[in-house]
């Protein structure tokens, strides 16, 4: 008997489904392993589907495409489907949709629907996914890709790739030889990174005439081809966490100077075109003795040029959605989120710099958590969708940083004996630590929390997080949350402050090459290792990368989009926003 799946009745009014977690995974497990039957009788009025962090579906099923013609969004990450079990579900036509998240899933080659090794369609065949626009393929164990992917998803903009075993890129994006028309014509948008990469193909980035934004780092790329420099829009290239022989170009790539790399290639590179690199060289000397004439105040801009590419906000489609019930209203409504991807706290003392910064945010912008209050969670632990709720304390259950499971009331009355015990033994008034935030929580007969959908509580602002997300050295990306009771605009100028200042601290660790060290982790903000990235060598290089997190009322109706086209303004320099 397949299992009851109390989430169908509330789709209609969103017309989207998201469902993930160990009881999801139960339920599919009883169903034999394959997309429920359930799902697919939702009919033409869906939209959006995710299932994901399920690792007991292991195949679709037949009539997907058939049964959800007007689905746009496809999330099936962090699963357990390979090719044969997504070859069914693909199968056929799906002539909507523009988003398929395959992530996670340990798949070693593609299934056919996606250009994969099997029976080519004959000339002239309908691509089976014509508005795709986004495909996510990372965290997988693929070493190549498959002939027909153009075929099959001719209006691509967007392929990821992290975290796989690729070898040679493009590979067989592009066929061999000369083509007449390029296959990938609105392809902007390539990342690679923590591959196996040796070659990379110069001709075939170049003839992807729409692609703006390359991601290779943490590759085993010893040369750069002097083509890429003809890729017509490239704006963005990352190659860092590469073995590089040439120590200059080297020295640009660290730098996250785009620019000067593209045009050293164009120049000829090692040894070639000396004249244009002596007349650099030459203008470089001149600018510095003008520096030093001046006082140094170019070493400013010399910093900002090299940070330039240190944040990237992403305004994509994004699965993590934070959903506000009505009664936070009178307790603490405010609540802006984002996640940001790529932070590297490995080296040295980084943990205790990043914690640092956030204390001292919370003393200074946030006017000791009397006006907001920053919460970081380890991405990887998240299991939206997320509510952004209020309990009673005598019913608000949380597993603090540190801490065993506790209720909110025996967690503040802990404390408050805590804060006493701790003026008696210092005789003074002033305490620390959590116990200066316990009177922010006086009168309330609410207490806001933050609840992942499996019902578990990861956030218990103004005062703790939970134990379950704590971030610690090996944490590479992040859900930021900040809330507030004063204003919205409060939580986006924190916001916008917290992402800057963790920025300088990844750029001030990379330009310090500080070296890896056995500091104890502290008790807060600790968190376990990103399930994506434990298997490989992480690339200590990597941009930070801000991508949008909705906050919607319970009917689905959007109160707040971080980061808007408005946020971040002050620094718009600093960033780059990708459609």
């Amino acid at each position: 008997m397949e299992a009851v799946w109390p989430e169908l009745p509330e789709w209609r009014s969103r017309r989207e489904l998201r469902v993930a977690g160990a009881a999801v995974s139960a339920r599919v497990s009883a169903g034999g392993g394959r997309l429920p039957a359930a799902l697919r009788a939702l009919g033409p009025g869906l939209r959006a589907l995710e299932l994901s962090g399920c690792a007991a579906l292991r195949e679709l099923g037949p009539g997907l495409a058939e049964a959800l013609p007007a689905l746009h969004t496809l999330v099936l990450r962090d699963n357990a489907l390979g090719p044969a079990g997504l070859g069914e579900g693909l199968g056929g036509t799906m002539p909507a949709l523009r988003v398929l998240d395959l992530s996670g899933n340990g798949l070693e080659v593609l299934p056919a629907a996606l250009g994969g090794d099997g029976p080519e369609p004959g000339p002239g065949a309908d691509p089976e996914l014509p508005q795709l626009q986004s495909l996510n393929l990372s965290a997988n164990r693929l070493r190549e890709l498959g002939p027909g992917l153009s075929r099959a998803a001719p209006r691509l903009q967007a392929l990821l790739l992290a975290g796989n075993r690729l070898r040679e890129l493009p590979g067989r994006l592009l066929p061999p030889g000369p083509a007449a028309q390029p296959l990938f014509p609105l392809l902007s948008r390539l990342e690679a990174p923590d591959n196996e990469l040796r070659v990379l193909g110069g001709a075939g980035i170049a003839a992807l005439p729409a692609l703006k934004s390359l991601d290779v780092a943490n590759n085993q790329l010893q040369e750069l081809p002097a083509e890429l420099a003809d890729c017509p829009r490239l704006k963005e290239a990352n190659f860092r966490g590469n073995q590089l022989k040439d120590k200059r170009l080297e020295k640009m790539v660290n730098g996250c100077q785009t620019k000067s790399i593209l045009e050293y290639l164009r120049a000829g590179g090692r040894g070639k075109g000396k004249a244009e690199n002596s007349r650099e060289e030459a203008r470089k000397k001149k600018r510095e003795k003008q520096q030093k004439k001046d006082g140094g105040d170019g070493e400013q801009d010399e910093v900002e040029e090299a940070s330039k590419l240190l944040v990237k906000v992403l305004h994509v489609s994004t699965p993590l959605v934070v959903k506000v019930s009505a009664g936070v209203k009178d307790v603490r409504p405010f609540i802006v989120c984002c996640v940001l991807k790529g932070v590297n706290l490995k080296p040295g003392n980084a943990l205790k710099k990043f914690l640092s910064v956030q204390t001292k945010l919370h003393e200074d912008i946030c006017e000791k958590r009397t006006a907001a209050t920053i919460a970081t969670h380890d991405l990887w632990l998240i299991k939206g969708p997320l509510i952004y709720d209020v309990q009673p304390p005598e019913e608000l259950k949380i597993t603090p940083l540190g801490r065993k499971e506790i209720k909110a009331k025996d967690l503040l009355r802990q404390l408050q004996l805590e804060a006493e015990e701790q003026r008696k033994q210092k005789k003074r008034q002033n305490i620390s630590g959590l116990h200066k935030y316990l009177q922010l929580l006086d009168g309330k007969d609410h207490y806001p929390c933050l609840v992942d959908a499996e019902g578990v509580v990861i956030s218990f602002p103004p005062i703790t997080n939970s134990e379950k997300t704590k971030i610690r050295k090996e944490t590479r990306d992040l859900f930021l949350e900040v809330t507030s009771d004063t204003s919205l605009q409060i939580c986006k100028d924190v916001m916008d402050t917290l992402i800057l200042k963790i920025a300088e601290l990844n750029r001030s660790t990379l330009e310090n090459k500080e070296d890896s060290g056995s500091d104890s982790e502290p008790d807060a903000l600790r968190g376990p290792m990103n399930s994506n990235s434990s298997q490989n060598t992480q690339p200590t290089s990597l941009p930070l990368v801000v991508e949008q997190v909705r906050v919607v009322d319970t009917d689905g109706n959007l109160k707040v989009l971080y980061p808007s086209k408005t946020d971040l303004a002050t620094v718009s320099s600093l960033l780059t926003v990708i459609r």
